[in-house]
């Protein structure tokens, strides 16, 4: 086992185990975190005695809930007031998106056992690999646009491949799903219940390999409810302005239509705008490109007033009543989205191989 308490290590027969020991914050992904995955990612990676790599999150409520984005904000807010230079953030996503690109592109199959909430930095961990296993337990979202970011960690990547518009819908509501609506969306591989989860890591563990393991554990997650609202997300969401979409909403007239009115009224104006365009790029781009797009766009937004004002709101005051700026999206100009779409002062994205 790693000395670090935040993420173990272990070598289980034909297996690389990662768990992430933080269950208290719900598994939030820390730097020191990143920072001791990527050489152990790589380290399996060149090991032909590991044959997969398993990740899982500790305790019964999380796989992963997210970035530490309170230490982001800290170390933010620190710096526009003069205190410090920043560079913690930067190194934060820079690495973060390191590590999500090492899954993306490793060599052996990735397990992810995504047995409880799975959001943002979590997504990062789990929707890249090539096995994304789903219990009863798994509630995933993106839930950015709530704290005045857009969705990462390769949210402008795999969000518009997703089918028909349910990538777009999930990246400006931050709408939730269960496991049922995963599948139905192609996000999770397979359904395995939670009591089964131990016995398929021992399976994996004794050199079965992943198809055939998961073939063995996986049972019914049950129906889905997306299918039912298919029609009416790629009708609404399925336009390149966010005013476009909510002038269809508007016309659809119903109870779902309404909630989803509702959810994008309370989200920041500027963060659904720029996640719009950065969707609609994302398709167009590459795994690596759009990694140099999100640290671009990380950069800009934790350069204006959104995310920290998002983050007080939520995390720190908790008075869930955020004052965006601009505060509705008649504010939010073409020049306004663009600025996120800038290379930042220090540099684009670069990776190491």
């Amino acid at each position: 086992m790693s000395d670090a308490a935040e993420i173990l290590f272990e070598r289980r027969g034909a297996i690389g185990l990662v768990t992430l020991n933080r269950p208290k914050a719900l598994n939030a992904l820390t730097l020191n975190m990143v920072r001791l995955f990527i050489p152990q990612l790589r380290a399996w990676d060149a090991d032909p005695e590991v044959k997969a790599v398993v990740i899982q999150g500790a305790g019964e409520k999380a796989f992963c809930a997210g970035g530490d984005v309170v230490g982001l904000y800290e170390a933010g807010k620190a710096a526009r007031e003069g205190n410090g230079d920043g560079s913690i953030v930067r190194a934060f996503f820079s690495e973060e998106y390191i590590l999500n690109r090492l899954i993306k592109r490793l060599s052996k199959p990735y397990v992810a056992l995504i047995d409880g909430i799975s959001m943002g930095g979590g997504v990062g961990l789990s929707e890249h690999g090539t096995h994304r296993i789903v219990t009863e337990r798994t509630l995933f979202a993106m839930p950015e646009t709530g704290i005045g970011l857009y969705p990462d960690v390769g949210g402008t990547y795999f969000l518009p491949r997703l089918p028909g518009q349910t990538g777009v819908w999930l990246g400006l509501t931050g709408d939730r799903l269960k496991a049922a609506d995963m599948l139905a969306i192609g996000a999770a591989d397979a359904f395995v219940p939670s009591a089964g989860i131990e016995a398929l890591v021992a399976d994996l563990a004794a050199g079965t390999p992943p198809d055939e393991a998961v073939a063995k554990a996986k049972g019914s997650a049950g129906e889905a409810g997306v299918p039912a609202n298919r029609a009416a997300i790629d009708r609404c969401y399925g336009f390149d302005t966010v005013e476009a979409i909510v002038k269809a909403l508007e016309a659809e007239g119903t109870d779902w239509a309404a909630a989803q009115l509702a959810t994008l009224k309370r989200v920041s104006p500027t963060s659904l705008k720029v996640t719009l365009t950065a969707l609609r790029r994302g398709a167009k781009l590459d795994f690596d490109a759009c990694m140099v797009q999100e640290l671009r766009l990380s950069l800009a937004f934790l350069a204006g007033d959104d995310f920290y004002e998002g983050i007080r709101a939520a995390l720190v005051d908790k008075d869930k009543n955020p004052k965006w700026k601009p505060a509705d999206l008649a504010g939010v100009g073409p020049s306004d989205v663009e600025r996120h779409f800038a290379e930042p002062a220090g540099g684009d994205l670069v990776f190491a191989d």
